[in-house]
């Protein structure tokens, strides 16, 4: 069965929206494109009213500084050396910043900056402290600005573009869906800026290897992702859960038509959901380091769908820090399953079999709630 953007969208609670530089600067000037990114915020201001949380991952940084490094636009992304790139992002990010501050500021909607680098989403640590910054910022009503961080990148450890930044992040909170708006609308039998019978594919239900081989690279120009980047990115998504659309950009207004089916675009489908797959990740790829035991009312809210609560545990064993996995047994020592804790193992033995309420004066600065939280968790 065939599946609409329109219905996606219309079903999404979180949807990460991927524009890049193409979109967001003129290639010309290097001027950014407001009266197009002013139509973009109202298209995001409508989803938010239809309380759909909403993450913008956004290029455009080197290309808003290029000039100001002397960079001429003339010369392909890739063809600039990393430290002018480097130098050419500072001065970027903050006009960038400065641009979605203001235009979203007239439709009441706060943003907030964030800038990843690739091993704030492997380390488990940092990946997830910056998930708990971003749901924070998307609890509370503010718009998520992402972007890679392009001033300590380096060419053997960044991104490389910001297709595969877009599909980490939704991979990172769970997102129902990634929509990447691009300078084309969708996958195709063949490149269509060079064969004129290449045929567009609407759906993609499996992402074979048949499928893999019809992307290619980008064209020389302000953006460093084309669709082989695209299509690469929306592997990680799809098997993370996140449906991937994608679709062209250019225009004004760009989602609208999305919404209502007036555009084409390419729906590739997600297997399963975010939660199921973020457990099965965690269960086939996550090492542990340490031990912990609850008791009977800990082990029957796990089995209800809660998080574990310092309270609940009797035992910890092992050295472990935040992120880290740990097994996790009842008093009878049956395995329970595997979590990611927001605590390390000195700080668990302070705070175990007490109150959430008094983990503060224990350790002497706020800490969370829970020990693990149940997005975190896999049962066995």
């Amino acid at each position: 069965m065939t599946i609409t953007a329109s219905k996606i969208l219309k079903n999404s609670k979180r949807l990460i929206i991927k524009i890049g530089s193409a979109l967001v600067v003129n290639s010309a000037n290097g001027q950014p494109q407001l009266d197009w990114l002013e139509t973009l915020a109202d298209d995001i201001a409508i989803l938010k009213s239809r309380n759909i949380e909403v993450c913008l991952v956004s290029s455009g940084a080197i290309g808003l500084g290029r000039a100001s490094m002397g960079i001429s636009f003339n010369v392909p992304s890739k063809s600039i050396e990393l430290e002018k790139k480097q130098a050419a992002a500072s001065i970027g990010q903050i006009r960038l910043c400065q641009i979605y501050q203001d235009i979203f500021k007239s439709r009441n909607i706060g943003v907030g900056q964030i800038l990843l680098s690739p091993a704030d989403t492997e380390n488990r640590k940092t990946h997830l402290n910056a998930r708990a910054a971003m749901n924070e910022l998307l609890k509370s009503g503010i718009l998520p600005v992402i972007n890679e961080n392009d001033t300590t990148a380096t060419e053997e450890i960044r991104f490389g573009d910001n297709d595969r930044l877009a599909a980490r992040v939704a991979q990172m909170i769970a997102a129902d869906t990634l929509l990447i708006l691009s300078t084309t609308d969708g996958l195709y039998t063949d490149d269509p800026r060079i064969n004129s019978d290449a045929k567009h594919i609407p759906f993609v239900e499996s992402l074979t290897a048949d499928t893999m081989a019809l992307a290619k690279d980008a064209l020389a120009g302000l953006s460093t992702g084309g669709m082989k980047s695209k299509i690469e990115s929306a592997r990680i998504a799809v098997n993370a859960g996140t449906n991937v659309i994608i679709a062209r950009g250019m225009d004004k207004n760009p989602i609208q038509p999305l919404v209502s089916d007036q555009a084409i675009c390419t729906v590739i489908v997600a297997k399963g959901n975010p939660a199921s797959a973020r457990k099965k990740w965690i269960q086939a790829h996550v090492k542990t380091k340490g031990r912990i035991m609850i008791d009977e009312g800990a082990a029957n809210a796990l089995r209800n769908g809660k998080s574990l609560l310092p309270a609940g545990i009797r035992q910890a064993d092992g050295v472990f820090d935040t992120g880290d996995a740990v097994q996790i047994f009842d008093l009878q020592l049956n395995e329970l399953g595997i979590g990611l804790p927001k605590y390390d193992s000195d700080e668990i033995l302070k705070i175990m079999g007490r109150k959430s309420s008094e983990i503060s004066d224990i350790l002497g600065y706020a800490g969370h709630d829970e020990f693990i939280h149940r997005d975190d968790l896999a049962l066995h």
